[in-house]
């Protein structure tokens, strides 16, 4: 084959490596909109969005079928869902919605659109009501109140205290994701037992150590 001695003259056309202007402006905007908020999300708030919307999705049809069923049942003449106001991030009011049942906790998994929406997250301190004087704690205003936390699967502790208070004031101080993790392996089987009954308190990972003299007052004694 004879090489074409004018390069310049070659009719085969270069691609061009530059994107169409509306391929760029599509891959600018995921960029912008996607990838940039995914990349600044810090650890915990990424788990809350990811596995609260996976769980959310999950159980949609469920708790769909059980909104209707308690809207048709004579027994909750109010309606399917109670309407709470608590007190969230930098002390930021917002209104809970839950499902009226409790059966199976239900009424937390209710809650997940306050958690893909970031007024919640997955583990944290209990949500309280405008006016509960544990409100006024400085802690609380640093993180979003939680689906579930130390408080709730703290039953069997093997711990030497374990007053909710306590127990939520460390997990703000210590969390990690770690943590949340742990406490969100141990939440089903809390969850499941029944009222009064005993679940093992989960495994702290090694950061976020419980001693029997964190964040007690002196003089504090928990029999008093």
């Amino acid at each position: 084959m004879v090489p074409n001695p004018r390069p310049d003259l070659d009719p085969t056309p270069t691609p061009d490596p530059t994107p169409t202007p509306v391929l760029a402006r599509v891959l600018a905007r995921v960029r912008d909109r996607v990838l940039r908020p995914a990349l600044d999300l810090d650890p915990k708030r990424l788990l809350d969005l990811t596995l609260g919307a996976l769980l959310l999705m999950l159980t949609a049809p469920l708790l769909a079928a059980v909104a209707a069923a308690l809207t048709l049942s004579r027994r909750h003449p109010g309606g399917a869902f109670t309407h709470e106001r608590r007190v969230g991030l930098d002390g930021r009011i917002f209104t809970v919605h839950s499902l009226t049942t409790r059966r199976h906790r239900l009424d937390l998994l209710s809650r997940l659109p306050h958690v893909v929406r970031g007024e919640m997250s997955l583990v944290g301190p209990a949500p309280l009501a405008p006016g509960d004087p544990r409100t006024a704690a400085p802690w609380r205003q640093f993180v979003r109140p939680g689906l579930t936390g130390l408080a709730q699967v703290r039953r069997r502790s093997p711990w030497p205290w374990d007053e909710p208070a306590l127990l939520d004031q460390h997990y703000v101080e210590h969390h990690w994701i770690g943590l949340d993790l742990a406490i969100l392996l141990r939440t089903p089987a809390a969850a499941a037992a029944p009222y009064g009954a005993t679940a093992a308190a989960p495994r702290i990972p090694a950061q976020g150590h419980l001693s029997d003299t964190d964040h007690r007052p002196r003089g504090y004694s928990a029999a008093g």
